[in-house]
């Protein structure tokens, strides 16, 4: 090609790097790339010999804002020494262009290299302006400033764009109102021509290089441009040829090939990128070769194409509409965004909260306790008075239901959410300083208790509540979940006991005065804080209609049985813990799988109860992948989470970081790989423990710890049966290529949530409804379409009758599950969110009667569940053991109801339910989500064809 005219530009191919390691050696490759073009670079001026393209984020694995300090310390040197060693072989250095939110940081990337003084002289610095960026003009004009101010000349190489799809997926999971993209390909045709008669008028500091197939963008720059000389277009290896040989005969203009270079494995990604681009239906590419398509549309002038309609995709503050609109989004890559963020909570940042009882009557607290900071023990975030058991009367005797009109409800959470939103900068202080929460977990929990007010305010209905419900909320989310339970309380109308986790009462006082504020009544919504003495005493009254709890798993038997000696049969709804589990197969892509790991794992400190617990990696692929993966550890901040730049801050509290620092000391001859603990403050440092398996794994270990097991291929089945066998079904990861092993694994995997070729963490209400099964929750799942049936009252029970005889055996389960009916539920391009109702296990219809028992039956079968009925009056002891059935339907007198739940709390394994009224579909059917993130491959074809 050489021979024909053609110069060219080496695009060295290849992932962002994940570790230090992976750093170093692109850079390193980069050197060496650039010293074997050196070969050809025989020409006098820059301009003839052939360059290189070179990726910040290859240089270093954190190139992103939260890290600018890092970024500037370490990657700015490497890609000076790169510059150097290009400039001695008078060739071309292009900084390749990347995601929209890292282009303020480049531009400074870029400065602190080109003011280099050994850089004067040299043409050859280039840089990648993507022309689908509304900010493309303003690049351009900082990159002409800069060659100014420090007398250099630039390259600049105007690109319609590479990542549009990947930029319109993160707004959208961001809930941004906008996007940082044109979303029609006109616009784009329109931006790269005004940008590049902007940069020909700029021929003194800049030397355009115009990278396009479109023929009319070729036309309309020869028609702008006076000198050939002073620019070049560009073209892909393989595409455009026969176009770009005929303007260079005819206009004397030069022509650079952008060839890519690597591995068969990074060529294959950027092949199916280039595919999906360039046959898009809007692709000229496309076009010019599809015999069904007019010359006019082909060579169409985009300034005539452009609608002032504008687009049809969803931004992201839209994607639940009509329903509800989206929570408020923060880009934490944007610097005015965290500048807004600093202001609003910096007046919060040695504050001191208050948190008491909030009663409908007089409150007679305990004495204040302080509130310290789990990240700074010497920093007093406030005191917290909590309840006696007098005010724990005192609150059960005056909560009375909230029978406002449900419009009226709805507006008031609707204005809750808007208050949250508007106290956003106090909420994040209070989240980072009383529960150790970095501002990305911050972000993540506004958003999600503002979706729960939101969503729950949009699905309330004027059906009769269920009476005085009890809410107790965890730490770990203080304002997601607790906001949530109560908000689905109070959308049905019903009295709420909220009872908080005390290690976090400064947040749920916080939030309930804002749910006062908002217009909730203090009769309707009365805040309990204290220990588990408190929330004893709570679990002990006989009037409560319905309690909700997410916690440990042991917490929740513990309730179950106080409510079988004071209120049997009350609705239990619990969201408990897991031994969460990931398989990554050999086909894997191990730098997404990577990511997702450590998100999974150790963001949030390792505190959510979808966090991973016990990773499977293939043994082909393990002594790499571990390498890669610790060497991703190794690039997590652990610290103080009030900085942007800290991924992992403390667990809770003392007894918490103790309970899994003995852990690790137990395991410490397995320890794979571990980083540095801080010495102040309830800090766990993320650590990587070799287990033979998941069986190994008695309990939970609620924090930022991993276990790694190595499996052969044939061994997946049997992984999958050790799986569920541990009888915790909460969240589960996979990650594979391989469509069938998909659908084979999904198919086995007992666990309420499925995530497919992306983190297992940070489920999105309304799109991703979470809970699990078995010893990870009773269901319906929070966030979803049946939650709210539960804090709705019972239907009456059907008339009971007598059975004549004693049945001596409980009947045998012989049916399995079926899949009853599947919804695609709202959320951003490129990622398919699905939620199965399939059958529970057969609920034992015991009657009493025959008659009750065929009521109760044809009740659950109408509902889609499986019914088994009694023949004759059952023994409640024979309850305690036995089949798993879903639960029990009894419709017979008081004692018999408290023998029955007697019994059933006594069993181990998952929680039963008594249903003594009519059943919901809750009870009849289990939920199921699995989440796929169906760009994994490379592209988002789905979206390229919408907006085609």
């Amino acid at each position: 090609m050489e021979e024909k005219g053609f110069t060219y530009s080496y695009d060295m191919l290849g992932e962002a790097a994940r570790t230090e390691s992976d750093a170093k050696r692109y850079h390193l490759s980069y050197s060496r790339a650039i010293s074997a073009i050196a070969t050809a670079c025989v020409n006098d001026d820059v301009q003839s010999n052939p360059g290189i393209s070179v990726k910040l984020s290859a240089l270093y694995p954190r190139y992103e804002l939260a890290k600018r300090e890092d970024v500037l310390r370490n990657l700015t040197p490497r890609l000076r020494s790169l510059a150097l060693l290009a400039k001695s072989a008078d060739m071309g250095l292009n900084v390749d262009a990347e995601e929209v939110d890292r282009l303020g940081l480049s531009l400074e990337v870029i400065e602190q290299v080109i003011s280099e003084p050994a850089l004067a002289g040299w043409d050859g610095f280039g840089v990648v302006v993507q022309a689908y960026g509304p900010r493309a003009e303003t690049a351009i004009q900082a990159l002409y400033d800069m060659a100014i101010k420090y007398d250099r000349k630039f390259m600049v190489r105007l690109v319609k764009g590479a990542y549009w799809d990947t930029e319109i997926k993160q707004a959208q999971v961001l809930g941004m109102k906008h996007f940082p993209v044109f979303t029609q390909k006109a616009q784009t045709d329109v931006s790269y021509i005004a940008n590049a008669r902007k940069i020909l008028d700029m021929t003194d500091r800049i030397y355009p290089q115009f990278a396009t197939h479109n023929a009319h963008t070729v036309a309309a720059i020869l028609h702008m441009a006076t000198d050939p000389k002073t620019f070049e277009f560009q073209r892909l290896h393989g595409m455009g040829e026969a176009m770009h040989k005929m303007v260079m005969q005819d206009n004397e203009t030069r022509c650079r090939i952008y060839a890519p270079v690597g591995a068969h494995h990074d060529l294959l990604a950027y092949l199916v990128r280039r595919l999906l681009e360039n046959g898009a239906n809007s692709s000229f590419v496309n076009q010019i070769v599809d015999e069904d398509v007019a010359q006019e549309v082909v060579a169409a002038d985009p300034f005539d194409t452009v609608s002032e309609v504008g687009h049809n995709i969803t931004v992201g503050s839209d994607l639940h509409q009509p329903e509800r609109i989206n929570s408020l989004g923060f880009d934490l890559a944007h610097a005015p965004t965290l500048a807004q963020i600093d202001i609003a909570r910096m007046p919060f940042k040695t504050s001191n909260w208050t948190a008491q009882p909030l009663l409908n009557g007089k409150a007679n607290p305990a004495d204040s306790v302080d509130v310290n900071n789990p990240a700074n023990p010497d920093d007093i975030v406030g005191t917290a008075q909590f309840a006696s058991f007098k005010d724990v009367k005192t609150a059960i005797s005056k909560a009375k239901q909230w029978d406002a009109p449900v419009a009226v409800r709805a507006d008031v959470l609707n204005k809750a959410a808007d208050l949250y939103e508007a106290n956003f900068g106090e909420l994040f202080a209070l989240l980072t300083r009383e529960a150790g929460k970095t501002l990305l977990d911050c972000v993540a929990e506004l958003r999600e208790a503002v979706d729960f007010l939101r969503y729950y305010a949009a699905q309330a209905t004027d059906d009769a509540p269920a009476g005085t419900a009890l809410c107790i909320s965890p730490w770990n989310f203080p304002l997601a979940i607790y906001s949530g339970q109560i908000a689905a309380a109070l959308a049905a109308g019903n009295a709420v006991l909220a009872k908080p986790a005390e290690q976090t009462s400064l947040m749920a006082y916080r939030a309930a005065q804002l749910l006062h504020e908002a217009g909730v009544p203090k009769h309707a919504l009365q805040l309990l804080l204290g220990g588990g003495d408190i929330g004893e005493a709570l679990t002990e009254n006989p009037n409560l209609n319905i309690v909700a709890f997410t916690g440990s798993t042991g917490t929740a038997q513990r309730i179950r049985h106080s409510l079988v000696q004071n209120a049997p049969a009350t609705p239990f709804i619990a969201e408990t813990g897991g031994l969460n589990a990931m398989i990554v197969d050999s086909t894997a892509l191990p730098e997404q799988a990577v990511a997702a790991i450590v998100e999974s794992a150790f963001h949030s400190a390792g505190q959510r109860c979808s966090a991973l617990r016990c990773l499977y990696v293939q043994e082909d692929i393990a002594p790499s992948f571990i390498k890669m993966l610790t060497g991703a550890m190794d690039t997590l901040g652990v610290g103080q989470p009030w900085d942007v730049s800290t991924d992992v801050g403390p667990v809770i509290d003392e007894p918490a970081r103790a309970k899994i620092a003995a852990h690790t000391e137990a395991h410490k001859a397995n320890i794979i790989h571990q980083l540095q603990t801080p010495q102040a403050g309830t800090f766990i440092a993320p650590t990587l423990i070799r287990v033979s398996g998941i069986v190994e794994m008695k309990e939970e270990i609620f924090g930022p710890i991993l276990h790694l097991v190595t499996f052969k291929s044939q061994e997946l089945d049997q992984i999958i049966n050790d799986i569920n066998d541990t009888g915790y079904g909460l969240t589960f990861g996979l990650h594979t290529r391989i469509d069938d092993r998909v659908q084979h694994v999904s198919d086995r995997i007992k666990a309420g949530n499925i995530y497919i070729n992306r983190n297992q963490i940070g489920a999105i209400v309304g799109s991703q409804p979470f809970g699990g099964t078995g010893l990870s929750g009773t269901g319906p799942k929070a966030g979803g379409p049946d939650y709210l049936l539960r804090f709705r009252a019972v239907k009456p029970a059907g008339e009971a009758g007598e059975w004549p005889t004693t049945q001596i055996e409980l009947p045998t389960i012989t049916n399995k599950p079926q899949i009853i009916g599947e919804h695609t539920l709202p959320g951003p391009t490129g990622e398919s969110n699905r939620l199965t109702s399939t059958t529970r296990a057969p609920i034992l219809c015991m009657g009493p009667g025959a008659n009750a028992a065929k009521a109760q039956a044809e009740a659950i079968n109408k509902l889609g569940g499986h019914a088994i009925q009694a023949t004759g009056n059952i023994e409640p002891s024979l309850l305690a053991d036995g089949p798993s059935y879903g639960g029990i339907l009894w419709w017979g007198d008081a004692k018999t109801t408290t023998a029955i739940d007697t019994a059933l709390a006594k069993r181990t394994g998952a929680i039963l339910p008594l249903i003594t009224g009519q059943p919901d579909v809750g009870h009849a059917l289990e939920e199921r989500h699995i989440c796929i993130d169906t760009t994994a491959s490379g592209g988002n074809a789905a979206l390229l064809g919408e907006a085609s």
